[in-house]
Formats: C-alpha cells, structure tokens, sequence
C-alpha cells in the first residue's frame, strides 16, 4: 500500500491535496486495492455542491459499488473527464486518477496525515 507524505487523508479512504483555494480528491492506493478492478465511476458535474462527510460520486468495481465520501465543503469546479472514460486509471495510478477539484472550501472533516492514515489502514486490516 502506498500513502503518500504530502496528502492528508479521510477514514472512508479518499485523499486530499490542498492547493492554495482549490483542493483535488481521489480514492487512495488501499480502496483501489480493496475494490479490485475499478469498471465505472459515477462523478458530480462541474458547479456541484459537495459537504463534507458526505456522498458526492460511486464507483463500481468487479466486487462491489461503493460510495465515495467529500473531505471537504465546497464548490466542484472540475471533474476528471479522463477517469470517467477510463476508469481502470484508479487502479493503476490512485494518486494521479483524481476524481474532483473543489473550490470555495468552507469546511473540512477530520483529516489524517500519512502516518495515521497508515495506522488507521492496518487496523482495519486486522
């Protein structure tokens, strides 16, 4: 499993990277590795409200379809067109196939750095 340093992460396995007044989320390296292979991915359109702790897109794969959960409050402003036509992209490279980019961030749910993403992933494992 891969966790990366400069992201913060959600317990419901979404990854978040804040840059400036936008933030980019995508599912993390362990729910592309639990869903296995990822066949279609559902996503908010552009203008889109999103609130925190809550469900903004599904994505199925050949396990199951699952709900995707917004670390933040705020705005879509743009959606990955790429991973909608290809979303086999999740599992190959979880940290680049982002799903949405929210702006006019009012709110953010509890987040965990690598670290404690990682304990948290382990304890789940067990």
């Amino acid at each position: 499993m891969k966790v990366l340093a400069d992201l913060k992460y959600s317990k419901s396995h979404e990854w978040l990277k804040e840059d400036s007044d936008v933030c980019t989320v995508g599912l993390t390296d362990f729910a592309q590795e639990e869903l296995g292979d990822i066949v279609f991915v559902n996503l908010p359109m552009v203008g889109d409200a999103v609130t925190a702790g809550e469900t903004f897109a599904d994505v199925e794969s050949v396990k199951a379809v699952v709900d995707v959960y917004s670390p933040v409050t705020g705005v879509v402003t743009e959606v990955n067109e790429e991973l909608i036509d290809n979303p086999a992209m999740a599992n190959e490279a979880p940290y680049d196939a982002w799903l949405i980019k929210v702006a006019e961030v009012t709110e953010t749910e509890e987040l965990l750095d690598a670290e404690a993403y990682e304990a948290h992933c382990a304890a789940e494992k067990e």
